[in-house]
């Protein structure tokens, strides 16, 4: 997982309440296990039409938000099932932050573990970001994670509270895998005493 570091993009509106995880991905595309090329299909029903063509009202695919790497979204974003393919589809388009009110506790979750930073604010801050981003790509916002701060395109700022070893695995790139190998010479001195002891094992 790529370590997660300051950085200055393109926010987009998305102030619909409720977003859940089959809006986010649609389950025709859960059959894969792969974390990559799920981008293309987030929010599926809504960027595209039947016959497979972009819906041009969708805020995605206005060219001032193709390039987008926040999302300012609506309450309870993230909602619905458990499916981890939502923040997988989300990453894959390029999404690196999601600022609401709140989210559902499986996605919030799913997000850290996929190197993602949910932001809940309360919502005259979101208020404030969703009106910022509606200028489109000439207003980019700055998210630093170590100072804890999200600065609008007008120079305000904006303090968030992050569990710090939530924080901690997002600087350092850590997914549960990553976690683990941190303990890899404790694993394997166990393993070796384990041997030792229990030869027959």
């Amino acid at each position: 997982m790529k370590k997660f570091e300051t950085f200055t993009g393109i926010a987009a509106p998305m102030p619909l309440v409720n977003i859940d995880t089959d809006m986010i991905i649609p389950k025709q595309f859960l059959k894969t296990i792969k974390r990559s090329g799920l981008g293309v299909h987030a929010f599926d029903e809504m960027r595209y039409d039947r016959q497979g063509n972009e819906n041009p009202d969708f805020v995605l695919n206005q060219p001032k938000y193709r390039e987008t790497s926040i999302l300012v979204a609506g309450d309870n974003f993230g909602c619905g099932s458990s499916r981890e393919h939502a923040p997988w589809a989300l990453a894959d388009f390029g999404i690196k932050v999601v600022i609401s009110t709140s989210f559902a506790d499986i996605f919030f979750n799913n997000c850290f573990k996929n190197g993602m930073l949910p932001i809940v604010l309360p919502q005259e801050q979101v208020d404030l970001l969703m009106s910022d981003s509606e200028k489109g790509e000439n207003a980019r916002v700055t998210v630093d994670l170590d100072a804890q701060e999200i600065t609008t395109s007008d120079g305000e700022v904006i303090k968030f509270d992050v569990d710090p070893f939530r924080k901690h695995c997002l600087q350092n790139g850590l997914d549960d895998i990553g976690l683990t190998l941190e303990k890899a010479d404790a694993i394997k001195a166990f393993e070796d005493k384990a041997a030792q002891a229990r030869p027959w094992v």
